[in-house]
């Protein structure tokens, strides 16, 4: 598929489409703070909640643990 093609595809998804790319791939780790304790929230790639951690390399290991990529949002 060249880039004008790959392109034209992407255009044609929905919004809902288009959060669901990677949904079980790829998982967000973010800072937050909970009851006044900073926190790493974890969501997956259509932005739910699917869990929360201590430490930020704990949380990057718990979404490897479950054969997802982290990527740290900020």
């Amino acid at each position: 598929m060249n880039h004008d093609t790959e392109q034209k595809f992407v255009q044609q998804f929905s919004p809902e489409q288009f959060a669901a790319l990677g949904v079980d791939e790829v998982a967000y780790v973010r800072p937050a703070v909970v009851e006044g304790k900073k926190v790493y929230a974890i969501h997956s790639a259509d932005g739910n909640a699917i869990g929360m951690m201590a430490g930020r390399d704990l949380a990057f290991a718990a979404v490897k643990q479950h054969d997802m990529e982290p990527v740290s949002v900020h």
